[in-house]
């Protein structure tokens, strides 16, 4: 409680609470998390457990109907899952890949941004010209290439595996915006007083990147992950959408979209309705949260 007090009285802490569409989109996206992370409480069935499908329950309109002794809030699937547990547990495999896929993303464009800019030279220009490749091709093609190759060359890996190709292939592209990113921010700071006063003293410098650079690189940095989620969860959706992303058997926010999709003209709307009104909550909720927090770290915008 202390460090909520705290972060409350501080600059951001007030900037947050003088904006209402920041909290308001804090919101959500907390009452999204909350759901997510606690799908088995949360959640009125399991969509996993197969025993506990009625396919007599397919495509049962939301709320007003029943099947059997059971009540449907947002109606049933194709399969008869019930669409409100399907969207929950949805939204939390739509989080995990799209958190996972930006830490990874984090950890290897931090790290070629404080080294291209911090050591320059050919090591500069070499990952450079990297990046300026990785942004010659579209996202989402690499993604589809890379889901493909991975599920061409391990057809039979299961989950485990359709979900790591997902994340990489994700990531692959992800980490371009960190390294430019936090390479413009090292090429500044590496010429101030305090990083030439640690060269004099005899730092390493490995330490000087890791101890100085790197704390006063990291503000746009958590900006642009913050945004970034936001990014991998709509390339997650896209994939599964595409049907080289979550397994068919994982209702993923995409498959549970591209699902509905082929009973959108029959008149079962609500197949693909509300897991759209979910990845559009979740993906704008985090942006809101992006763009507040990119002003409050910029005194200029205060």
């Amino acid at each position: 409680m202390g460090r909520v007090a705290r972060f409350l009285d501080s600059d951001i802490g007030h900037s947050f609470r003088s904006s209402p569409v920041a909290m308001a989109a804090a919101f959500i996206a907390f009452v999204c998390v909350f759901a997510s992370l606690f799908a088995g409480w949360v959640a009125p069935h399991n969509p996993f457990d197969l025993t506990t499908l009625e396919l007599s329950d397919a495509r049962l309109p939301p709320s007003w109907s029943e099947g059997g002794s059971r009540k449907y809030l947002l109606g049933t699937d194709d399969q008869g899952r019930d669409i409100l547990s399907a969207v929950i547990y949805g939204a939390r495999i739509s989080l995990v890949v799209g958190v996972v896929s930006v830490i990874l993303s984090v950890l290897v464009g931090v790290s070629l941004g404080l080294l291209a800019g911090f050591r320059g030279g050919w090591i500069d220009a070499a990952l450079m010209r990297l990046c300026d490749v990785m942004l010659s091709f579209p996202a989402i093609l690499v993604a589809l290439l890379i889901a493909g190759v991975g599920r061409a060359l391990f057809p039979n890996g299961g989950d485990g595996l359709a979900f790591g190709v997902l994340i990489f292939s994700i990531s692959l592209t992800g980490w371009v915006q960190y390294a430019r990113t936090v390479r413009g921010s090292t090429l500044v700071e590496r010429n101030k007083e305090y990083v030439q006063a640690a060269r004099v003293t005899g730092v390493s410098s490995l330490r000087i990147m890791r101890g100085h650079v790197l704390p006063n690189v990291m503000g746009p940095v958590l900006v642009l992950a913050t945004i970034q989620v936001a990014t991998a969860i709509i390339t997650e959706a896209t994939l599964s959408f595409l049907g080289v992303g979550a397994p068919p058997t994982s209702p993923s926010l995409g498959t549970l979209i591209r699902i509905g999709n082929d009973y959108l003209f029959s008149g079962e709307w609500w197949i693909t309705v509300f897991p759209g009104v979910m990845l559009v909550l979740i993906a704008l909720s985090v942006n809101l949260l992006g763009d507040w927090l990119r002003d409050a770290l910029n005194p200029r915008l205060r």
